[in-house]
């Protein structure tokens, strides 16, 4: 991930927001101090959550291409004809996100570099695992002479079950990951019912009794000094959804996509939608 102009626009204008909140919302305690925070958060780690959700599309798209790229080498092999013509032939071919990679391997067939190096060149630049294991599956039967093109179909036979089931995965799992959602969204309702409505009641219950102790020891007058709890209980439910947004978006990430770094976007989603919706409404 490399740092571009757009990230360093993101983090201006959340600069920009938080010194509004303070100069302009702080001083006349407005409620919408601290969800523009949040917004400005946001905003700054938005153009790195978007580099997040390209990357997975990236990633998706490369291993769909790749399996086209294949089967079209080893279509052609199977008909006699050599893996650098072949590789000449359907080099200009449209490979979507996988095209610059495809024509770059042609062009370095072209100017005589090695297949093996060429190939081990192609699966590093692409940055996908699932192509850089085929390729080296490639690349060592290539060198020890096996029949290429036989391997060249049990790496497209690998690659279509692969494929096959990341999306049995991905539809399986969505559910779940709907249920995750859920889960979180009843877990905020619960936080904001106890800021709202119940911890002002057992403060009331607390004075109530204490005033009664109280005027108990004073000859039946009733005290009104209430000592006020040094838990602040706000600051508690706020990490407690952050945290349990953080986590719960890293575990979707990880049953849907394979890898928690994927996950980072169901976390910020979360995170965001559980502090924005606290802090509005609790109004402090």
């Amino acid at each position: 991930m490399k740092f571009k102009i757009r990230h360093a626009i993101g983090i201006f204008i959340a600069l920009f927001l938080v010194v509004f909140a303070v100069y302009v919302l702080l001083p006349t305690e407005s409620r919408w101090f601290k969800p523009l925070l949040g917004v400005a958060f946001f905003v700054a780690i938005s153009q790195f959550w978007f580099d997040v959700i390209q990357e997975s599309k990236r990633n998706r798209e490369l291993e769909e291409k790749f399996l086209e790229f294949v089967r079209s080498i080893s279509d052609n092999v199977k008909s006699g004809i050599p893996i650098p013509k072949v590789i000449s032939e359907i080099g200009n071919a449209n490979y979507g996100a996988l095209s610059p990679y495809v024509r770059k391997l042609m062009y370095q067939i072209e100017w005589g570099v090695p297949l093996r190096e060429a190939f081990a060149r192609f699966a590093d630049e692409t940055g996908n695992n699932l192509i850089k294991r085929s390729m080296a599956i490639v690349i060592e039967a290539e060198q020890s002479g096996g029949h290429i093109e036989k391997v060249l179909e049990s790496v497209t036979a690998s690659v279509l079950q692969i494929k096959k089931i990341k999306e049995e995965r991905r539809t399986n799992i969505f559910s779940q990951i709907i249920q995750g959602y859920f889960i979180f969204i009843m877990f905020i309702a619960i936080m904001i019912v106890l800021q709202l409505f119940l911890l002002p009641q057992l403060v009331d219950i607390s004075g109530s009794v204490l005033s009664g102790v109280s005027g108990g020891f004073t000859g039946g007058v009733s005290s009104t000094t209430i000592y006020p709890s040094a838990v602040d209980f706000n600051i508690i439910f706020i990490f407690l959804i952050l945290i349990q947004g953080f986590f719960t978006g890293i575990m979707v990430g990880k049953f849907s996509e394979g890898n928690l770094k994927y996950g980072l976007k169901h976390s910020v989603i979360l995170m965001l939608m559980g502090y924005l919706a606290f802090t509005v409404a609790a109004g402090f």
